[in-house]
């Protein structure tokens, strides 16, 4: 894994990313605005679960086709 490797978001996991969880806070930001938070294999549900219950997670999808769609 180099620096240039995205890893995962997860508190303390170092874990190259494989997914990206584009997320949006609607009592922070307009209704198009996308954050990002990178999830491994294993912490994907976890961090899912966590923008889920809040009502911010807007898509999940796969690192690679993120980076294709210059998103």
């Amino acid at each position: 894994m180099s620096d240039e490797t995205p890893i995962c978001s997860a508190k303390g996991c170092r874990i190259a990313a494989v997914w990206v969880l584009a997320w949006n806070n609607p009592k922070l930001h307009t209704p198009e605005r996308r954050k990002t938070w990178l999830a491994c294999e294993e912490h994907r549900e976890h961090l899912s679960t966590f923008l889920g219950v809040r009502g911010f997670l807007k898509d999940v999808v796969p690192l690679k086709e993120w980076e294709q769609s210059g998103s």
